[in-house]
């Protein structure tokens, strides 16, 4: 942390935590009671709800969200739950039979002085290529399951829209002996660099690959400007590889799938 800046509270890092959403390209979304994202099929489809903060009692929020993902067509409501949220619908959404589908730790620390140590034949870079995009997408597609492959056109909306993202973000791609294995992006909002979409393909996991695709990200936002790194891990994969890396730990989010 540069000299003269103050370190975020663990009120701030689970604030910072519960303001972040991700609109993918082709999503519908607005803020009424909650956030609530509309995801293109490409990434699955449905309804995504986080972020609440409302007057309501959770049984009316829950039915003002179900109420708009019906509107929208969709028949699929995930939500995830934050500490910050009010009311917390958690206990609701358990009542009413919402399936328990992952577990997400919210983790932070600061970007300097960060050593991490990427095994021998794992290279890491910058994605600027349509050959990068590629790539991206081919281990995209392979770590997240609900994914469809991009069209030629959507491979260069999303070159587009990383060059267009340099000065706030990047994306970076790992290599083992020079094949595309892992991928994650980094996007700068104020003080905080929030670490996205870290996946590796399934063989190539357990060999330090997402390590790299850290390193870089790290390294990358601190020339930024960042200060803090916030990320949401996986428990089951991402988190201990974080924590082993100097992340701490400051509360969970869970996620629930309700059919509506």
């Amino acid at each position: 942390m540069s000299p003269g800046a103050t370190a975020p509270t663990a009120e701030g890092i689970l604030r910072a935590a519960a303001e972040w959403a991700w609109f993918p390209r082709g999503s519908e979304h607005g803020v009424s009671e909650l956030q609530l994202v509309r995801y293109p099929a490409r990434f699955g489809g449905g309804v995504r709800a986080s972020r609440v903060a409302s007057d309501l009692d959770a049984p009316a929020v829950l039915d003002h969200a179900i109420e708009r993902t019906r509107e929208w067509g969709e028949t699929r409501l995930t939500f995830w739950t934050n500490a910050a949220d009010s009311p917390d619908l958690e206990a609701e959404l358990v009542a009413r039979g919402a399936e328990h589908v992952d577990t997400v730790a919210v983790l932070a620390r600061p970007v300097d002085g960060i050593s991490i140590e990427v095994p021998e034949g794992i290279s890491a870079e910058v994605i600027r290529t349509l050959d990068h995009v590629r790539e991206m997408d081919a281990v995209d597609v392979a770590v997240w399951q609900e994914q469809q492959p991009l069209s030629p056109e959507q491979l260069t909306q999303e070159l587009t829209e990383i060059e267009s993202a340099n000065a706030s973000g990047i994306r970076v791609l790992a290599r083992i002996d020079g094949v595309a294995v892992s991928t994650g992006g980094c996007t700068i909002v104020g003080e905080f660099a929030r670490l996205w979409g870290g996946g590796t393909v399934p063989e190539a996991r357990g060999r330090g690959a997402y390590l790299a695709v850290l390193a870089e990200r790290l390294r990358r936002a601190s020339a930024l400007g960042a200060t803090t790194a916030l990320v949401k891990g996986r428990v089951s994969t991402s988190a201990p590889i974080l924590t082993r890396a100097g992340f701490v730990h400051y509360g969970d989010e869970r996620g629930y799938t309700l059919n509506v």
